[in-house]
């Protein structure tokens, strides 16, 4: 939502600009420089018709924390305008935007497209919607533009894409699969978590709908949980916003303002987490303990032309590679780390490790993880902003486990 009276950053600002300054509410002489915090969940009225009124509306008047609320607005407004979009839609998690989304886009008998290298989150909602509503979910290569458009079928909704894929780093080509969607009258649904809005604006590329997990790079710090939806077209939103105030996936006003706080820094920090994941990608593709290294920044990942010409400024702060000792050394690795942290979540400040078919994809078959190029010796890094000759020594005697093990 975007208030009325709030001060949004200059338009000619570049993004990594435009994070240091988001909108506050304006005041009489001047205005705050930090966004202030409205804890309150509730607002009080003079007259029953203005407040019937405010039921109906999404921004002000404010009613109900569910409905909305003004630090929850400068939140929304910040990253709207930061991916380019007509407005923005905030739930307490990622889960909580990407199926107030899809729930408000899909009906029983309808059909998705989707890439097949996906959140393990995402994938299991999309398998619950498969088995208990009947909605037919299709696998597709994200690089395979002939598959996406094999794929649609009369009855498809929603093309469902990740910027870069988790784990894998698989990059979409976004401009070319959101053009076949959108001939086809197919709403382009883009995860552009790992990629933040500093090395790519889906929408700008003919995405529809832009989510984000807030609780990773945006928020930044590991202290709090969020998501976020942004829509090119504004009908689009007052349609999900709907379907959000329905399924209660509301963001709480504290957890607003510690990610408007946090996307404060998303400029350096994001800057210094892709240094230093290009640089240990690097390293570890020199490693013979390594069976292969998924960063689309390294020339020979299968995605790197259509990273190179999506991305700007980076290629992400998350890595992934294969050990030579699959499932024990993958084990091995992850519990051997000292300086990073064995955790399931990215985008912090300090860098995380897990074994993906021990936690992130766990729910997945042997069968679903081969057709995601997902190996059982795979292990994900949330690179940080440590001391880059730090992280390699913890990766290093950590790789020396795996021949320990």
């Amino acid at each position: 939502m975007t208030s009325n009276d709030a001060q949004t950053p200059g338009a000619d600002l570049r993004p990594a600009s435009r994070t240091v300054h988001p909108a506050v509410p304006a005041t009489d002489g001047s205005r705050p420089l930090g966004p202030p915090l409205y804890q309150s969940h509730v607002f009080g009225f003079s007259d029953t018709e203005t407040m019937a009124q405010a039921l109906d509306s999404s921004g002000s008047p404010y009613i109900y924390g569910r409905y909305g609320n003004p630090t929850i607005d400068s939140f929304e407004t910040a990253v709207a305008d930061l991916e380019g979009g007509a407005a923005a839609r905030a739930a307490g998690s990622g889960m909580g935007t990407i199926t107030s989304t899809l729930w408000s886009l899909l009906s029983s008998g309808d059909h998705v497209v989707a890439q097949n290298c996906l959140y393990g989150g995402t994938q299991s909602y999309l398998d619950d919607l498969a088995e208990r509503w009947g909605i037919e979910v299709t696998a597709v290569d994200a690089d395979d533009a002939a598959s996406v458009r094999a794929a649609i079928r009369p009855n498809t909704r929603v093309l469902f894409l990740e910027t870069i894929a988790n784990p894998t780093g698989a990059v979409a080509d976004i401009p070319r699969l959101a053009a076949i969607a959108r001939e086809a009258g197919v709403t382009t649904v883009v995860d552009n978590t790992f990629a933040t809005p500093l090395l790519c604006r889906p929408i700008e590329h003919g995405a529809d709908i832009v989510v984000h997990s807030a609780t990773k790079y945006l928020g930044g710090h590991a202290d709090v949980l969020g998501g976020v939806a942004v829509f090119a077209d504004a009908a689009m939103h007052e349609r999900v916003s709907r379907a959000s105030v329905e399924l209660g996936a509301a963001l709480d006003p504290f957890a607003a303002w510690l990610l408007t706080r946090g996307m404060q820094t998303l400029g350096v920090r994001v800057a210094q987490q892709c240094a230093n994941a290009q640089e240990l990608a690097q390293r570890l593709a020199a490693d013979s303990r390594v069976a292969a290294v998924y960063y689309p920044g390294l020339a020979a990942h299968p995605g790197h032309e259509t990273a190179r010409k999506l991305l700007t400024g980076g290629y992400g702060g998350v890595l992934a590679f294969e050990l030579t000792g699959g499932r024990p050394a993958g084990k091995a690795f992850a519990e051997a780390v000292r300086l990073a942290s064995l955790a399931p979540s990215l985008g912090d400040v300090k860098t995380l490790v897990t074994h993906a078919a021990s936690v992130s994809h766990r729910k997945l078959s042997a069968e679903q993880l081969a057709r995601a190029g997902i190996g059982e010796g795979l292990i994900r890094v949330s690179v940080g902003i440590e001391d880059v000759d730090d992280l390699w020594e913890d990766m290093r005697q950590a790789l020396d486990a795996t021949e320990h093990g």
